[in-house]
């Protein structure tokens, strides 16, 4: 992306928790977040760091990779939920198994694209 479109983009300004386990995909992530006007909090492989993150911070929404480090990112998703904090589920696993309270939350398929993530993040955060 151009830095003049910056600018122009719907999710200038936005603050986003970033959470992901791979340092490659998350600085990739994070690249592309700031490409598109956002400041990325994070990113965090770490699942305590990433609950205090996603309790202390101020954030316009999230990016959770669904397992860390060989755990599930609930703890940090039910922070979220509880605050209002709308974000997306990320996982490269073809197997989408989620606890039924987080069923119906929307996912991000790895690999993604920039124009995947800023699509899903602007349609998710346009429902605030």
């Amino acid at each position: 992306m151009e830095p003049d479109s910056r600018k122009s983009s719907k999710l200038a300004g936005r603050r986003i928790l970033v959470v992901e386990d791979s340092p490659l995909i998350a600085a990739v992530l994070e690249d592309m977040l700031t490409d598109m006007g956002c400041a990325v909090v994070g990113p965090t492989g770490n699942m305590a760091f990433a609950v205090d993150l996603a309790k202390a911070e101020a954030l316009d929404g999230a990016i959770i990779d669904l397992n860390i480090r060989g755990g599930k990112v609930y703890p940090v998703a039910e922070v979220l939920r509880d605050r209002g904090v709308p974000f997306l589920l990320a996982s490269g696993y073809a197997d989408w198994t989620l606890r039924e309270d987080f069923k119906d939350r929307p996912r991000l398929t790895k690999p993604y694209t920039a124009q995947i993530v800023e699509q899903q993040l602007a349609k998710l955060l346009a429902g605030q």
